[in-house]
């Protein structure tokens, strides 16, 4: 057994050119075209999520590997800060789904193009919500409740007068449905 010195092999890579970055980058959004049809997704969906991924990646001039929460931050607090919370949302959300593309499919391989570890700019602190209002439960007062069970008991009620006409009702469309008459059956009567 011979002995032999082990080097690292990344600091013989050549680093990709710009051209082949722009490449890469085109070929990433194809794929995430394809992934999210063939995840089912409406066309509608998928270009609405292409449409946000390019209008951050507009606004960014990098590609969006590159993008850290400094960056998300500065986007969304100031860019889109007037915008409908829907439509911020909307654009966290296609963000977030890009990202989660990058780090299952091309983590390794952008690592190897660019020495960066894939990781979305967005997590709780900064990413944007539907809605501005605090979504607050407040449980129902004493009369709310008993006017609930007040009206439910009322349903009962007004359901047990009108059972036996519907039960009747209900052998009756079956026996029609499946094409049986009463004179097949030998039965002079549906009700039960």
């Amino acid at each position: 057994m011979v002995l032999a010195a082990v080097r690292d092999l990344r600091e013989h890579r050549v680093p990709a050119s710009v051209v082949e970055l722009a490449d890469f980058e085109t070929d990433v959004l194809a794929g995430f075209v394809l992934a999210r049809a063939s995840a089912g997704l409406a066309d509608s969906t998928i270009r609405n999520d292409t449409n946000h991924v390019e209008l951050i990646r507009g606004w960014f001039c990098r590609p969006l590997w590159e993008m850290q929460p400094a960056d998300a931050d500065a986007y969304f607090g100031t860019v889109l800060r007037k915008a409908k919370p829907s439509t911020r949302a909307g654009r966290a959300a296609a963000l977030t789904v890009f990202f989660q593309f990058l780090e299952l499919r091309h983590k390794v391989e952008l690592h190897n193009l660019t020495g960066r570890v894939v990781e979305c700019p967005l997590d709780e602190l900064n990413r944007p919500r539907a809605s501005v209002d605090p979504q607050l439960r407040i449980p129902p007062t004493q009369d709310e409740v008993e006017r609930l069970f007040a009206g439910w008991r009322e349903e009962l009620v007004t359901c047990r007068k009108f059972a036996p006409a519907a039960r009747n009702y209900a052998v009756a469309r079956l026996a029609a449905d499946v094409a049986c008459g009463s004179t097949r059956l030998g039965c002079s009567t549906w009700t039960t």
